[in-house]
């Protein structure tokens, strides 16, 4: 009996057809800087594009989208999670003031199925656009005898430039200055353990449309994670050097992600008399019985982007943002706390009713 790597389960031409399948996305994300098409065994990228900086500081980030997945295959919903991909690379690179300029992407499935593949890259590519970020490449993996057939994950790194005099970061965080929120558009692409332990402890359905949804919950639990990246960046060249730090809140929640650029001697303090908590997570937290110090260290509890500006441009960084149909509110202070080693975040008073 003959071994052929279409016997181990590995199908070379259903992964050609992936890959032509999915060009006409792929040129949807595209900068001028791009050099050469999809097919290469590299991207490239044309840097002098920096000549534009007197330091250039290239900034890198990595990540995934977890077990969000799982909910995307159950829906047979494959088009919006590369969106959440994009989502949680890019914006962590903004966070230092860098500018997101090329990404590539990495797809690993238990079987290719090529419509499949080009619905998961068409979501990456609607992601790049929205963020301005070029995508220059990725790779699908099949990996039979590894994952089920139709089992997949997806992972994703990008790489952006900064201006060294203006890095953003908590050396510029001073008290006094404003927390400016910019909302969540759902539970985007953290703490879905949570949500799928849920989901089975309390047998949900996934088709099902709770009296407090608009949608099943299966579509309102994919929804994809807002992309800030282009806004935050309007900031950075609107507000200038009003503009401190930024904070994307993802896993770990506000307080944890916030403390993270909060320096030495202050500490961040936000009033949740100024949001509401959303639905789905309400609902969640309800059904699941999760204490509300779970649910704060897991889900973004409504916040998924936060910027830390001076008080005299707090008033004007929320035009800007409502301007480009951001709707963002003053969230919080920063405060001074002597003593404190290591900066922190509080939550104070409850989550307003809705």
């Amino acid at each position: 009996m003959t071994s052929t790597y279409s016997k181990a389960g590995v199908d070379i031409d259903a992964g050609d057809l992936a890959v032509q399948l999915m060009k006409e996305h792929l040129a949807k994300a595209r900068r001028p800087e791009v050099v050469g098409d999809i097919g290469g065994f590299a991207g490239l990228f044309d840097v002098s594009a920096l000549k534009k900086f007197n330091r250039p500081l290239l900034a890198t980030s990595t990540d995934g989208v977890g077990t969000k997945t799982e909910i995307a295959r159950l829906l047979g919903k494959y088009d919006t999670i590369g969106e959440d991909l994009v989502a949680m690379v890019v914006d962590d690179l903004v966070v230092c003031g860098a500018e997101p300029l090329f990404m590539t992407d990495y797809i690993a499935v238990g079987k290719v199925f090529p419509e499949r593949i080009a619905e998961i890259v068409s979501g990456i590519a609607r992601g790049c656009a929205k963020a301005g970020t070029a995508l220059v490449g990725g790779e699908t993996a099949e990996h039979p005898g590894l994952l089920a057939e139709d089992e997949f994950d997806i992972a994703g790194a990008a790489t952006g430039a900064v201006e060294y005099e203006k890095l953003l970061g908590s050396e510029k965080v001073k008290a006094g200055d404003v927390i400016i929120a910019m909302p969540a558009s759902g539970i985007h692409a953290n703490g879905f353990s949570l949500v799928r332990h849920i989901l089975q402890t309390k047998n949900l359905n996934l088709d099902s449309t709770p009296q407090e949804f608009a949608k099943t919950l299966g579509e309102v639990l994919l929804t994809p994670t807002e992309i800030y990246s282009l806004d935050c960046l309007a900031l950075i060249n609107g507000i200038k050097e009003d503009l401190h730090a930024f904070t994307h809140i993802t896993g770990g929640g506000i307080s944890e992600n916030t403390a993270r650029v909060i320096p030495a001697g202050l500490k961040a303090i936000y009033d949740r008399s100024t949001w509401a908590l959303p639905i789905e997570m309400a609902y969640l937290a309800q059904i699941g019985a999760v204490p509300q110090a779970d649910m704060e260290r897991t889900w973004n509890c409504g916040i998924g982007m936060a910027a830390i500006v001076a008080p005299e441009a707090a008033d004007l960084t929320i035009r800007s943002l409502a301007a480009r149909g951001m709707k963002a509110w003053a969230a919080g202070v920063i405060a001074s706390e002597p003593g404190n080693p290591v900066g922190s975040a509080a939550l104070e008073a409850t989550f307003k009713a809705r």
